[in-house]
């Protein structure tokens, strides 16, 4: 319709909502809206749908699932948050509503309440489980720091490094820990400490804050790049009493950054002092052992004295014994020479060989060699030996003739 001719101008639905759609995106592309959240639901789909709402008015809100499954939260009625995205209209109700792609925890109450769930969330995965955590290696020799250069924290972690003279190499990987963009910084950090592999043990942590001020240490993506770490992690964020998700997800949690670089130190410490007792009590019984070695030895000693003394009496009685043996078996030889002599004596008086040795000889037949003792014995031609002391001569008979005793003779004897 013409404007100029006094008519009105007349849109169709679809025509009027593009209109507006149109404007609102193009000057409402960005804008973050503050509210408290009703009417929360979370279909199948995986989207969120929900009411923005204050004291005075209500926005619809939907949230696509690729934004909001990098929450560290769930939504829930009653939530005061910051919602970042475009507002837009839904054609089909002609309804006014705001595409969300960020939110945000308002107020502590309700940043405790996204703590409490995302800490739930992750235990039931198995990330806080004390089965995964690692022990500290014993001997660190260059430890990564991820923290401000500038803040408080990385000054206390030198200073108590200085003081304990652990002379340890830090590697300092420089990261925002306060803000908007500080979880980015803390994952990029632990990703540059791990692809650089020279450090030994990785303490992340900052001073003490307000629970916005810790909240990085609190984000979920933070958490999973410490457990996705292949060096062991301390986490060391605020004071002690302050506890954030990356102390859970941590292989151990320090109260401080001082506490950290103590605990980092306390290793090489505790076994330079477990191996100073050892070297006194290897002192101590060494000196045990060499007194009870000396005892032992001087027992020893006196026992071996005593056999030494009565070995050489038996060494004299031995000597006595053999020179009484010696007189003995010599008088034995003198007494057994002279019978032997006697014996000698007496056979060579009764031999046949000293007979012969006189003159005589002894007449035996030949060849049958029995002795003649008699000329009766003989006959004419007989062959004969005769023995001489001398030798023997063979001998035939030509006559035999008996000599017989005369009467004479038989008187006089």
């Amino acid at each position: 319709m013409d404007r100029a001719e006094g008519k009105p101008l007349v849109l169709r639905v679809s025509q009027l909502v593009g209109l507006l759609q149109e404007v609102l995106e193009e000057n409402f592309w960005e804008v973050w809206v503050e509210g408290e959240i009703s009417n929360f639901s979370a279909p199948v789909s995986g989207h969120y749908y929900f009411v923005l709402k204050d004291e005075r008015a209500a926005l619809r809100v939907v949230m696509f699932r690729p934004y909001n499954r990098t929450l560290p939260f769930v939504p829930q009625d009653g939530m005061r948050v910051l919602c970042g995205g475009r507002v837009s209209v839904y054609p089909q109700r002609g309804e006014l509503q705001m595409v969300a792609e960020r939110m945000e925890v308002c107020g502590v109450g309700n940043l405790h309440q996204a703590f409490c769930q995302l800490r739930d969330r992750l235990a039931a995965e198995g990330l806080f489980a004390e089965s995964r955590k690692r022990p500290l290696p014993a001997l660190p020799r260059v430890v990564g720091v991820v923290t401000s250069p500038t803040g408080a924290a990385i000054r206390d972690i030198l200073k108590v490094l200085s003081r304990r003279g652990a002379g340890l190499r830090v590697l300092l990987a420089p990261a925002r820990v306060q803000g908007d963009e500080a979880a980015d910084d803390l994952v990029a950090a632990l990703g540059a400490l791990n692809r650089d592999a020279s450090a030994d043990v990785i303490i992340i942590g900052r001073g003490g804050g307000s629970l916005e001020d810790l909240w990085p240490f609190n984000e979920e993506k933070v958490a999973r790049a410490i457990v996705a770490s292949a060096i062991p992690v301390i986490s060391a964020v605020g004071h002690e009493t302050d506890v954030t998700i990356s102390d859970l997800a941590a292989d151990l949690r320090a109260a401080t950054p001082s506490a950290a670089a103590e605990l980092v130190t306390k290793s090489r410490l505790e076994l330079e002092a477990h191996l100073d007792v050892l070297g006194l009590e290897l002192a101590s019984r060494v000196r045990h052992a060499l007194h009870r070695g000396r005892e032992r030895l001087a027992a020893l000693t006196r026992a071996l004295n005593a056999p030494v003394e009565k070995l050489r009496w038996y060494q004299q009685r031995c000597a006595n014994l053999e020179t009484l043996l010696i007189t003995q078996i010599r008088q034995a030889f003198a007494g057994r020479e002279a019978r032997l002599a006697a014996l000698s004596g007496q056979l060579e008086a009764l031999s046949p060989l000293g007979t012969l040795a006189r003159g005589f000889a002894v007449v035996t037949r030949f060849p049958k060699g029995d002795a003649v003792r008699s000329v009766e014995q003989l006959s004419e031609g007989e062959r004969l030996v005769i023995r001489f002391v001398d030798g023997e001569a063979r001998v035939v008979t030509e006559a035999v003739k008996c000599h017989g005793i005369s009467d004479t003779d038989k008187q006089k004897n």
